[in-house]
């Protein structure tokens, strides 16, 4: 009966991490459209995350001497590198269609997987990454002649990277838990990676020559007006702070595979909350081509051969799913 209910609660915090992130790109949007540069936008996402977990940072202190290699890691690329890239590439195109092309990564774990590290891949995650291909090609409708925006496309295939790479940084540190050593707090390394990633992005975005005045104003959304703050506090407090944390404990209380499957929900939310909000309607193709992005991510992402220390595996937006015991945060991605 416990087990049932933790289950389910379980289930509910994982459907509330999807929808917080999958809101991001929309609240940011139009704060873009009024204004304000991408990275702008970013710094003050994570910087106001960073200084609402300061607390966490400091209960879980001990981490900085502990883990340094993965709170760099989580800050520069989980937090800075996704969420730069993702803000920049909605500046561009619409929020969809970053989302889903950010959804390759688990495509790109694999191609790494097999070809770098020369570990064989499951010829169910072959198929995955091709069907990913080729809902990614119909959601950029390449028979346009690649009309769609070259730029906006590259700097969602950025995002993907950075978690890819993050993938990567994951793998190759796990070493210490097989051995028997105590695993990090997830939450605080989120807050270190926030930390971190406002610390990297100050430097980046230089905010001191932000027109700080536009926060003051509205921003309009799909033709009704919203003050700016008001998306600030959005982005900050619901799609940051609340999405992170609910995303963690959902995946302490799920097993990695259902909390993968629900991450999944993310892209599918981000694109209905952009229709609704933004009135960025895409095409049916472009809606075919999503599910075929999302189902082949996922083949591709539970096919994903493990190491005996269980590596992250990583989706969009900043979503880490891992083995029990191991760090496990539902993005920035995104």
């Amino acid at each position: 009966m416990h087990a049932s209910q933790g289950r389910s609660a379980g289930l509910g915090l994982a459907l509330a991490s999807a929808f917080a992130f999958g809101g991001s790109g929309v609240a940011a949007k139009p704060l873009i459209e009024a204004g304000l540069d991408p990275l702008h936008v970013v710094w003050l996402r994570v910087t106001g995350a960073a200084l609402v977990m300061l607390p966490v940072a400091w209960r879980h202190r001990a981490l900085v001497r502990s883990r340094p290699v993965l709170l760099l890691g989580f800050g520069l690329l989980a937090v800075a590198g996704v969420q730069a890239f993702y803000f920049a590439a909605i500046s561009r195109v619409p929020v969809g269609v970053a989302l889903l092309v950010e959804y390759l990564a688990p495509a790109l774990v694999l191609g790494w997987v097999r070809f770098v590290q020369r570990r064989p891949v499951t010829r169910a995650a072959a198929v995955g990454v091709v069907l990913a291909v080729g809902g990614l090609a119909c959601v950029v409708e390449v028979w346009a002649g690649l009309s769609f925006d070259v730029v906006g496309l590259l700097l969602a295939l950025g995002a993907a990277c950075c978690q890819v790479g993050y993938f990567v940084l994951s793998d190759q540190g796990s070493g210490e838990s097989a051995a028997g050593a105590e695993s990090p707090h997830p939450v605080g390394v989120i807050a270190y990676g926030l930390l971190i990633g406002a610390a990297v992005l100050t430097v980046v975005a230089r905010p001191w020559g932000m027109d700080w005045s536009l926060l003051g104003g509205s921003t309009t959304m799909n033709g009704t007006d919203v003050p700016a703050w008001l998306l600030l506090v959005w982005i900050v407090l619901l799609a940051t702070v609340i999405a992170y944390v609910t995303g963690v404990i959902s995946v302490r209380m799920l097993s990695p595979a259902v909390a993968g499957v629900v991450a999944c929900l993310e892209a599918v939310i981000a694109t209905v909350l952009a229709w609704v909000l933004l009135g960025e309607h895409l095409a049916a193709p472009q809606l075919i081509g999503g599910a075929l992005v999302l189902f082949g991510a996922f083949i591709a992402q539970s096919s994903t051969p493990k190491g005996p220390s269980g590596p992250l595996a990583s989706g969009p937006g900043g979503e880490l799913v891992g083995t029990e015991g191991e760090l496990s945060a539902d993005r920035p991605a995104s």
